[in-house]
């Protein structure tokens, strides 16, 4: 699955979209700017893994970061681990700042 721009991640917010949005920053970063996404931080990824539901290994997860090389990472192990439809936010919170703060 290609990856998402903060434009469109902000549309499928807006619309409502049924996706899980994940974010794995660290949770002093989460409590600074949040766009209410789950925290998970990238250090705790392994060991969360079991706690998603399995449903959403066949529906979409947008995984999010500051600026998107954690989510990346994030990506590739949740790929790895059989989930199907991935996508990073391309750009992360200082990307979606810089257009919607």
């Amino acid at each position: 699955m290609k990856d998402i721009t903060v434009e469109e991640l902000k549309q499928k917010i807006d619309n409502k979209e049924d996706f899980l949005l994940i974010d794995v920053r660290e949770e002093w970063e989460y409590s600074e700017f949040n766009i209410n996404g789950k925290l998970i931080p990238l250090g705790t990824l392994q060991g969360a893994i079991d706690d998603i539901d399995d449903e959403w290994m066949d529906k979409e997860v947008v995984v999010h970061c500051k600026a998107g090389a954690r989510s990346a990472a994030a990506k590739a192990f949740m790929v790895q681990q059989g989930f199907k439809n991935v996508r990073n936010l391309l750009g992360g919170m200082l990307d979606w700042q810089a257009k919607f703060s």
